[in-house]
């Protein structure tokens, strides 16, 4: 292998040698690089070309279902040998914090102290893979220069003889991963096979080997006698799978701990009824050595202590994180993330207060608290400066979590907070950083004093920064939410204006799906003697289909002002909505009343028909004549339809998204809104509105906005 020292004296990359044939080079390469820098687990991933996926090709140290969720990972995805290979430099995690407040899609899987470098597989002419390798917990928090050094030359070379595979038209496969155990001198070569059997047998504790997968290789009698399971019964078996009563994830965690920070770990478990047994597990490269003991000198409240504290966390992680990050990605505005935070996440660790905090203009602001008897103590908190010294202000100004076992540890270090009248007696200042900035602080508060071990520090900053994206998002929403409902609001009437011999109500409804704006309309116009309302739905749920709604609007209260007829309006507001070129479709219904002669006079272009409710209470459709939508054809023409109006009568204008509903026919659904019209039609006005869009088959789940108009005429007095 060349040495970077050579490659530094005569200043020119390495030229690997050629590899022979057949000889697994992707295995090689790793096995030479986590032997060179002393890790003790790694992979090796390969971007076939013209993709944007990488591909894990070999994986050494660890059984691959450790990295399970990354077999296969876009180039986009948030992990550091995906970000390796995107910006073709090398990405180290030094550690269990750092890997929970860079990458806590990671962490909430392997939440375990090691340390990760990746990096890129790349010539100057392609990427053709990245490489990750791991480090005990034990590791310096710094990657030394000679690590650095190692670690950029071997993947230099892997990249070159990838580029030459590929150029020859032999491209490099997937090769088995390496989880053979390392050459060791073993205690039968020191004592000899039977002596060696001999010395175990005389232990008065269990004593099983494990291989790297959890697989039992050896046990003495001490140790079946203690599961209850003859030898037979254990070899070749994972333990908690062979033994029942350690059927639980809790105990597999502790395997998995220990193999990939490779520090020793202990649990106790309750074999049934009564006994209660100490389980130590001693990692190497290898696998690993396990022993087992009974536990008598631990008392009773000591155990379940033992038991719940050093695993209670990882509970959290395992059972139940998947389920809250996808109850997460339900959450659509702030409110929803702060209900959904103190509704699960906060009871999953314990917590009995919650307060989730953001910033703007400077200040803090307070976006949501749960669980404190008096309000004031977190309302005092809103509006603050940033500049104040409070736990809150620094974690959100400085990104790093804060934790405080009890209320003398918060005093200490901010010795002028009131945390007298909260009731509370220790927190967790979590701060939500999505994109690389913080969005908020999110506050746990504990009852009673609660110490935060290195590990469950780990889960609540791996949880946070799940909470923070879903925070991010939630405001997005929220502020593209008052965005719309804002331009709605300017673009509909604020109020219908009051005409003699017409009483009018109307109701607009957002859709409740997408950005909840589209573009219903609907208006009333004073003429001279006489009032014109029209109603109508440009194509689309954007903004753009509700800026083109205001157009229109605009158009038809200008063409109803310079006196010309119904027919005319349609005609003038079609070939205005052409000109504009916006491709969209509307419909319209445009009407001219005229309460002293009980007549009006209406227009249809494309659009629901009215329905009259005449004042003996019988409904009709008004199929009138009309014309296509507006927006299609420049020389369209609409013919007008007059009805009779007599006092007493009420008419009904309104859009499809009121009748319109899947698995619905629309024919029933229009039936179905005569009839309702019909029963409610003498109410006032108001409340025949509300009933209407109360009732009707889109009330829940709308997928469309909806627009109603309604006209009722009355005694006219000059």
């Amino acid at each position: 292998m060349v040495g970077v020292s050579d490659w530094q004296t005569s200043g020119h990359p390495p030229q690997p040698a050629p590899a022979p044939v057949g000889r697994p080079l992707l295995s090689l390469t790793l096995a030479a690089l986590m032997d060179d820098v002393h890790a003790h687990s790694g992979a090796v991933y390969l971007l076939p070309p013209g993709e944007q996926v990488l591909e894990m090709a070999v994986m050494a140290g660890l059984p691959r279902a450790f990295a399970a969720p990354w077999e296969r990972v876009g180039l986009s995805a948030p992990i550091p040998v995906a970000e390796a290979a995107r910006d073709r430099r090398l990405v180290w995690v030094g550690g269990e914090a750092e890997m929970a407040r860079r990458y806590p899609r990671i962490s909430v899987v392997l939440p375990y102290p090691f340390a990760l470098a990746a990096l890129p597989v790349a010539t100057g002419r392609a990427t053709y893979g990245a490489v990750f390798v791991t480090w005990p917990g034990a590791h310096p928090a710094d990657l030394s220069a000679w690590e650095r050094d190692h670690l950029t030359a071997a993947c230099d070379r892997l990249a070159i003889r990838l580029e030459r595979a590929l150029d020859k038209g032999h491209p490099i496969r997937p090769e088995p991963d390496l989880l053979a155990p390392a050459a060791m001198a073993s205690v039968a070569g020191t004592l000899g096979t039977v002596e060696a059997a001999r010395m175990v047998a005389r232990l008065p504790y269990g004593l099983c080997a494990l291989d790297l997968r959890g697989r039992i290789t050896f046990a003495n009698a001490a140790a079946a006698e203690l599961l209850g399971l003859p030898v037979s019964g254990l070899l070749g078996t994972q333990l908690w799978a062979s033994v029942p009563w350690l059927n639980d994830p809790v105990y597999e965690d502790r395997y998995r701990a220990a193999l990939l920070s490779q520090q020793a770990t202990s649990f106790v478990a309750l074999r049934p009824p009564s006994d209660w047994l100490s389980f130590r597990l001693h990692p190497s490269t290898n696998g690993l050595s396990l022993r087992i003991t009974r536990a008598r000198a631990v008392a009773r409240e000591g155990r379940a202590a033992f038991q719940h504290g050093d695993t209670g966390t990882r509970l959290v992680t395992i059972s139940q994180v998947l389920s809250l990050a996808g109850a997460l990605t339900e959450a659509v505005g702030v409110q929803d993330v702060v209900q959904l935070v103190a509704d699960e996440i906060a009871p999953a660790v314990g917590s009995q207060g919650l307060v989730m905090l953001g910033s703007a203009a400077g200040r803090l602001h307070v976006l949501g608290h749960r669980g404190y008897p008096d309000p004031r103590v977190v309302e005092r908190f809103d509006g603050m400066p940033l500049t104040e010294q409070t736990p809150g202000t620094h974690a959100l100004q400085n990104g790093v979590p804060a934790f405080f076992g009890s209320r003398q540890e918060l005093e200490r270090l901010y010795p002028a907070l009131d945390t007298t009248s909260g009731g509370m007696a220790a927190w967790a200042y979590l701060p939500l950083i999505a994109s690389g900035r913080p969005v908020g602080t999110c506050v746990l508060a504990y009852a009673e004093p609660h110490p935060f071990p290195a590990d469950e520090r780990a889960v609540l900053t791996s949880l946070s920064g799940l909470v923070a994206q879903a925070l991010e998002r939630a405001r997005l929403y929220d502020a593209k939410h008052q965005l719309a409902h804002g331009l709605q609001a300017a673009l509909l009437p604020h109020s219908l204006p009051s005409l003699p011999g017409i009483e009018a109500a109307a109701r607009y409804l957002p859709a409740t799906q997408g950005m909840e704006i589209g573009g219903d309309f609907y208006d009333l116009v004073p003429t001279a003697g006489e009032a014109a309302a029209v109603i109508g739905d440009v194509q689309g749920h954007n903004v753009t289909a509700a800026g083109l709604m205001g157009q229109i609007r605009t158009a038809v209260r200008a063409y109803t002002t310079v006196g010309q007829p119904p027919g005319e309006v349609m005609s003038s507001t079609n070939r205005l909505l052409i000109d504009l070129g916006a491709e969209l479709f509307a419909s319209c219904v445009y009407l001219r009343l005229d309460p002293a002669r009980g007549q009006v006079v209406m227009a249809r272009a494309g659009h629901p028909p009215p329905l009259l409710r005449r004042p003996d209470g019988k409904v009709r459709v008004l199929d009138l004549a009309g014309g296509p939508l507006l927006g299609i054809d420049a020389g369209a023409t609409y013919p007008t339809t007059a009805v009779a109006l007599p006092p007493g009568s009420l008419l009904a204008l309104y859009t499809d998204g009121l009748i319109e509903s899947p698995g619905v026919d629309i024919e029933d659904a229009l039936a179905g809104l005569a009839e309702r019209l019909g029963e409610v039609g003498d109410r006032p006005l108001d409340e025949v509105a509300d009933s209407l869009v109360r009732h009707s088959g889109t009330a829940e789940q709308r997928v469309d906005d909806v627009a109603l108009l309604l006209l009722r005429a009355v005694p006219h007095v000059p």
